[in-house]
């Protein structure tokens, strides 16, 4: 599976909790799971949106967790819902994770290499002011100082 996804749209929730996939990831989707995918929660605030294989693949990882970690796997693997796009490219949103995450009308889709983050418009730009104003750690520390974009 090579399907990257990458960059960030914005979009909106309909009154039925369903969200229109953008048309660049629908054909990669349908090619890569069959427009099966997995939406769970994340500790940010976010959906996570999984593609079914690399979602069956993060769960092993999540497996191989130390006991300690039960928490985390009691997140994400206790709040995921299995959902398929519709022949419009449609996904449906569950209630519970709408509203854990503060999913209302106004949302930003951003493709994060294997899987998708769904954000409240609204708290995904504060959580970029935030990073951006260094409540992250820099990217020399992580990386180090030759680290260039």
């Amino acid at each position: 599976m090579t399907n990257v996804f990458v960059g960030s749209s914005l979009l909106t929730l309909d009154e039925k909790g369903r969200l229109s996939m953008p048309t660049r990831h629908r054909d990669a989707l349908r090619a890569s799971c069959d427009g099966r995918l997995i939406l769970t929660l994340h500790p940010d605030g976010c959906v996570l949106i999984y593609p079914r294989p690399r979602w069956d693949a993060k769960r092993d990882e999540l497996d191989k967790l130390p006991e300690s970690a039960r928490g985390l796997r009691r997140l994400f693997v206790g709040k995921a819902v299995e959902a398929e796009m519709d022949t419009a490219g449609r996904l449906l949103v569950p209630l519970e994770l709408r509203k854990a995450a503060a999913l209302e009308r106004d949302l930003t889709l951003m493709g994060v290499d294997t899987h998708f983050e769904l954000w409240n418009t609204e708290r995904c730009d504060e959580n970029g002011s935030q990073a951006m104003a260094g409540q992250l750690p820099r990217l020399e520390q992580i990386f180090g100082a030759e680290f260039k974009f």
